[in-house]
């Protein structure tokens, strides 16, 4: 099957030579040549080798080039490959694929608010509080693309099927690859960090609308909890008085977001937790936690699990320097992401 992409001009002598001049003014080249058409380096390791290698990035972004380096045989391979092209983005369907959301979240918030005064508050206040965490955890990846110059697009909501699934999430397209470990492990905890703070504030307000009761309405369901959900309720405690918590939809609208969250720091594949596994764990290790993780995840909801399993699939592109080391502080970041897996994780969600 051929490529639908044209095959890229040759390199001449001159363009190489300018090539090499600006590796070489970051790194000592021990050998450089022309490897199918490459510009190809071996370079000696050097104390300052993930800055070298982002000047080099900047560098030739200007010329339509992106570096990559790897290691090839005990030795620092550059390599340098004409910058892929960017497809344009399509806003008219983020729009429209938010649109869709907000009807079926809409819809879910009125159908769980049958029965109060005015369902149709109930229906806005669900679909404000999810969509306010959906975007948080979508734009936080989007601001750390754009802070790394990672291409990348405005969130895609995805509807869901009212009301036991209003929604499937919202999703970025990453038009790029990460410049670094540094780069791909920001990306994949900026948008769990920040979609848990307003899943908390979210909860907190539900919280504070729901009411205790002493025994449950005729034909309620029950639904198992994450820690985070108990810890909040305990801290700031719902009016009425009784063991049974009658939910309010916002509050359920914090509840799926821990869902969501624990869901994305599973450590598979594409998800943000895949992400820094990825730049945490070896290729043995990684394949290790993430079956671990599937298999856990039975005991938790098998829907997910298959999710996870599917997602697994896909292997995960490793950043354009994959050989500097990940910073320590991100090291000791890690820790954050795994204390918010165990706060959102529910012991049992048969919804999701």
């Amino acid at each position: 099957m051929e490529s639908s992409e044209p095959p890229q001009p040759p390199i001449d002598t001159a363009k190489f030579d300018e090539i090499r001049s600006l590796v070489a003014a970051e790194f000592t080249v021990e050998e450089g040549f022309m490897e199918f058409n490459t510009p190809t380096f071996y370079v000696a390791a050097q104390p300052n080798l993930k800055q070298a290698f982002l000047r080099v990035y900047q560098k030739l972004d200007s010329m339509q080039f992106v570096p990559v380096l790897r290691k090839r045989e005990n030795r620092i391979t550059l390599q340098v490959v004409p910058k892929p092209p960017v497809k344009p983005n399509r806003p008219w369907v983020n729009l429209l694929l938010l649109a869709a959301t907000i009807g079926t979240t809409l819809l879910t918030g009125y159908l769980l608010s049958e029965g109060s005064p005015d369902p149709l508050i109930g229906a806005v206040l669900f679909s404000a509080a999810l969509l306010s965490i959906l975007a948080a955890h979508e734009m936080g990846h989007k601001l750390t693309a754009n802070r790394h110059r990672m291409e990348a697009t405005y969130p895609y909501f995805i509807p869901g099927i009212p009301p036991f699934f209003p929604t499937f999430g919202a999703v970025i397209q990453q038009k790029s690859l990460p410049p670094n470990k540094d780069a791909l492990f920001d990306l994949g905890i900026s948008g769990p960090l920040v979609g848990f703070f307003v899943t908390i504030i979210v909860t907190v307000m539900g919280v504070q609308m729901s009411v205790l009761l002493p025994e449950p309405p005729a034909g309620s369901v029950f639904l198992p909890t994450p820690l985070l959900f108990d810890l909040l309720s305990f801290l700031f405690p719902p009016p009425g008085s009784g063991a049974v918590l009658l939910v309010h939809p916002v509050a359920l609208a914090g509840y799926i977001g821990m869902i969501v969250t624990m869901l994305n720091l599973l450590p598979v594949g594409q998800f943000d937790g895949g992400h820094v596994a990825h730049v945490l764990l070896g290729e043995r290790s990684r394949t290790v936690v993430s079956i671990v993780a599937m298999v856990l995840m039975l005991f938790i909801s098998w829907p997910m699990a298959i999710i996870a399993l599917l997602i697994s699939r896909i292997r995960h592109p490793a950043p354009l320097d994959d050989v500097s080391k990940l910073s320590a502080g991100r090291k000791l970041a890690a820790i954050a992401l795994v204390v918010i897996f165990v706060l959102s994780v529910a012991p049992v969600a048969p919804l999701f």
